[in-house]
């Protein structure tokens, strides 16, 4: 206002925030101009939304209805309760870089007298009325009083008025979006299913927008500056000393550089971009605001073999801490800085703050808004255990065995449904579904509900399942009508969910064994144990990481002496599975002589009493899922505290890879920009931390051996130990040469339990007690 007595051929009009020209246009200019009245009587009616200041009021859907001969800021004008357009004042545009979207507000009349009493003194101002905090957060500007969130107005690309459908569902998903994994949720189209991954594994894996575009994407939301990648080379003896001075060092992989650095092998960076194998790959991201004040700044530890899978990696490292914060908006600044560190991120306190203020009103305000229901009682009668911790009911699963079922890395295709459901049953409404759907498994790109019960689940069957409910601006977000859902939303309700599990694709581990194996690995190891088991007479075992309960599943199909089985693991997720399955074959079988069988959710690097004493302990293909740190734990304290007579560990033969590798028909699927001919060999599953070579499996079991005054015999599965490369799956015996001191052994069984009974089935009356928390 200032500024336009100072402009040629302009003039401000009295009272009114507007400027118009001094002198009209000539006639011939408005002749030539091709300006023309539109002569069609019709209203245009465009959909917006009104935003209302009051964080309890709802925000609403309004209809502009504009005439051929109307102006549209006098019917927005109209909308806000002023006189007319010259009053209103608009946001710069929202949402996507071609939107033109805007919100639009009413100047208060102190505002407008005040910037034209005295024009040549007034420095500053400030709007009168509330704030709006909604229409802020959309619009990083201050907006006050009731606002309206419109699509509308003239481009230069076009003489005719622009508009476009603004709905309340187009309101909710702007919203959600402003969240990671809201981002991630509208890139997979599936609000209530779908979650931001935890992990990046591989980009054939990976379903949906990448880490890298969501985080751009959500800088752009909140006005930020576009995130800094800074990606440096590590050279290949750098890269050795870091791993060994993070405690992850993957010997053979290193070994394997070596070699093929030797051999002149070249690395594919990604991107289309060739290195020399003398480099690895690290990056770094920084995210600053617009006024390039630094916000956040991740700087992995971790080293990659390909340069895009460290720019993702790091992505999803802020994007998962930004998230954890959005889910928890009251979150202690001790537990913040906990999860940042975890994820090797430093950040500004003050300036997260303050570009992340209105965060909490809006985001609060939606969950509080969510209202909850008791949930109905199962009516499944083959198992008793809940899934608590997240507020879901025991699943119906319905359909046979086919005896396919996921693991951690495999790829699922499911069909689902969920529906919002009334207290009572009186009210049931569609809310989101999918014919088909993917994700991996284990990899966090489902909400942990919907994993845990398909993970219970083999290919063909079906379940239901409810929970309560998300916070509300999901379930609006997913609904084409979210008005009419909305007012069932404020009665008590809950979320059912229907799943088939439609197909399992097996983790490139598993694939690549059944390519060159018959029968699979899998079941030569479980045939190696019953053979010792058989030899040892033991009528007792514990499977140390059972996991989904496969091997305790296999051996009731084997006559064998065992009375009492038992399986502890870390998942339990996993734990759910064993537990089904078990309860539905001991239920079956009156001659598998098995007395008793527990599962215990519980770490096997910790000492637990219920864990000693047993005639044979195995622990098949878990000690790579660890870090070599914690696996050494493990031998020690299986050795020197749980005792087992036998313990038989088996882990992969990295030696045997390559051949493993050649053999696979999905190298390629799974890494299609590399070239297996000139790369060393990768580890059979993304999830293992370490693959050890013969001589490195020797040496960590025969010192284990020789510490805890065991015997070891080695010896193991697929090929042969006098062929080069050995066994695909190397195994150690440990036999126990003394028993344990009884005093020692006392003191031990009285101390502290760390692990906690989720499942004991007793034959006497073939009964079953406890119950799994899903965590």
């Amino acid at each position: 206002m200032r500024t336009i007595p100072r402009l040629s051929g302009c003039v401000t009009s009295k009272g009114q925030l507007s400027i118009q020209k001094q002198n009209p246009y000539p006639t011939e200019i408005i002749e030539s101009s091709d300006i023309q009245q539109s002569d069609s009587p019709e209203s245009i009616l465009v959909k917006a939304i009104q935003i209302p200041a009051s964080l309890d009021k709802t925000v609403q859907p309004v209809t502009l209805n504009i005439s051929s001969a109307g102006y549209y800021l006098d019917v927005i004008a109209e909308q806000l309760g002023v006189t007319d357009a010259s009053k209103v004042l608009l946001s710069r545009t929202i949402g996507k870089a071609s939107s033109e979207t805007r919100l639009y507000f009413a100047a208060s009349e102190s505002l407008v007298m005040d910037l034209l009493s005295d024009l040549a003194n007034v420095k500053d101002f400030h709007v009168e009325g509330p704030p709006n905090a909604r229409a802020s957060y959309f619009c990083g500007q201050g907006i006050y009083g009731d606002a309206i969130m419109a699509s509308i107005g003239y481009t230069w690309r076009s003489k005719e008025l622009f508009h476009e459908h603004v709905s309340l569902q187009s309101y909710y998903r702007m919203l959600i979006s402003k969240i990671p994994s809201g981002n991630y949720k509208l890139s997979r189209e599936a609000i209530l299913a779908a979650e931001l991954p935890s992990v990046f594994t591989t980009k054939a894996n990976w379903r949906g927008s990448f880490p890298r575009e969501i985080l751009f994407a959500f800088c752009h939301q909140h006005r930020l500056s576009e995130p800094i990648f800074s990606t440096t080379s590590v050279p290949l003896k750098a890269s050795c000393e870091l791993l060994r001075s993070q405690k992850k060092l993957k010997v053979t992989e290193v070994a394997g550089l070596a070699t093929e650095y030797a051999n002149g092998g070249g690395l594919n960076a990604g991107d289309g971009e060739s290195v020399g194998l003398e480099s690895n790959f690290r990056c770094e991201v920084k995210v600053f605001s617009k006024g390039r004040d630094l916000i956040i700044e991740c700087s992995p530890k971790e080293i990659y073999r390909k340069q895009t899978d460290a720019t993702h990696s790091a992505s999803l490292k802020v994007l998962s801490w930004l998230n954890a914060y959005f889910k928890d908006l009251g979150m202690p600044l001790e537990k913040l800085n906990c999860s940042a560190d975890a994820l090797d991120i430093s950040f500004s306190l003050e300036n997260f703050h303050k570009e992340f203020a209105l965060s909490q009103s809006i985001h609060n305000v939606q969950q509080s808004g969510t209202q909850g229901s008791k949930l109905p009682e199962s009516k499944s009668t083959d198992m008793q255990y809940t899934l608590s911790g997240q507020d879901v009911c025991l699943p119906n699963i319905e359909g046979s065995d086919s005896g396919v079922f996921p693991s951690n890395g495999s790829l699922l295709c499911i069909s689902y449904s969920v529906s919002l459901v009334t207290e009572g049953g009186h009210t049931k409404e569609l809310i989101e579904s999918k014919d088909e759907f993917e994700f991996e498994m284990g990899a966090g790109a489902v909400i942990s509900a919907l994993e845990a019960v398909v993970t219970q689940m083999s290919a063909g069957q079906c379940a239901h399942f409810n929970m309560n409910l998300p916070p509300q601006e999901f379930i609006l977000a997913a609904v084409d009508d979210p008005g009419r859902i909305h007012s069932l939303l404020s009665s008590a309700c809950w979320l059912e969910y229907h799943v088939t599990l439609l197909r399992v694709t097996k983790p490139p581990e598993e694939r690549m064994e059944q390519a060159l194996f018959s029968p699979p690995l899998s079941k030569q190891r479980v045939e190696y144990a019953v053979q010792h088991i058989k030899k040892s007479c033991a009528a007792t075992l514990v499977d140390f990481g059972c996991g989904s309960g496969s091997l305790l599943d296999s051996l009731l199909d084997y006559p064998t002496s065992l009375e009492k089985i038992v399986g502890v693991d870390i998942s339990q997720k996993s734990l759910g599975r064993a537990a089904k399955v078990l309860h539905a074959k001991l239920s079956s079988k009156s001659d598998a002589g098995i007395k008793s069988a527990i599962l215990y959710d519980g770490s096997i690097t910790e000492f637990e009493p219920q864990l000693c004493g047993f005639d044979i302990g195995t622990c098949l293909e878990v000690i790579e899922h660890m870090e070599e740190d914690q696996a050494c734990r493990f031998g020690d304290i299986a050795l020197s505290y749980f005792r087992p007579k036998v313990l038989i560990v088996s882990t992969p033969n990295y030696e045997y890879n390559v051949i493993l590798q050649r053999s696979s028909p999905v190298t390629q699927e799974e890494y299609p920009d590399e070239k297996s001919q000139s790369e060393s060999c990768k580890f059979r599953n993304h999830d293992h931390k370490f693959e050890w070579t013969r001589e490195q499996f020797n040496h960590w079991a025969s010192e284990l051996a020789k510490k805890h005054n065991y015997s070891v015999e080695f010896s193991g599965v697929g090929g042969s130990g006098d062929v080069e490369p050995g066994f695909a799956s190397q195994i150690a015996v440990f036999k126990q040469e003394s028993l344990l001191d009884e005093d020692d052994l006392l003191t031990k069984q009285n101390s502290s339990q760390h692990c906690k009974v989720v499942w004991n089935w007793n034959c006497a009356d073939r009964s079953v007690v406890g119950t799994l928390s899903n965590k």
